[in-house]
């Protein structure tokens, strides 16, 4: 028997796929909004926003890594120090976040 391959197998997520897993998050939205507005340290992100606990926002972290949002910096300090920077494509992600609240404020008015 032929080795089948399931064309509904994706090795790499689609963006309709990121897009669905993020959003749905109420956390993923407000973390990449404090990471594009400067707030890159964890316990930063952590203090910035009420009802965010650690470990959910580790998770957080790690799914917007996974999807190529964010990249992780870790510099060789003591303690150690580790940053988050959006990458070219979470840059081009928040931009559509950018369209979600313009759309809001429209309807606010």
């Amino acid at each position: 028997m032929k080795n089948e391959i399931n064309i509904l197998e994706v090795p790499h997520p689609t963006v309709g796929q990121m897009v669905e897993s993020v959003i749905r998050c109420k956390w993923s939205l407000a973390v990449i909004d404090l990471i594009r507005h400067g707030t890159n340290r964890p316990g930063k992100m952590e203090h910035a926003i009420k009802g965010l606990s650690a470990k959910v926002l580790n998770e957080r972290l790690r799914k917007l890594l996974h999807f190529g949002v964010i990249e992780k910096r870790t510099f060789a300090e003591t303690p150690p120090r580790v940053e988050y920077y959006l990458t070219d494509f979470g840059n081009r992600f928040a931009a559509i976040l950018d369209s979600i609240h313009a759309l809001q404020n429209e309807l606010s008015q």
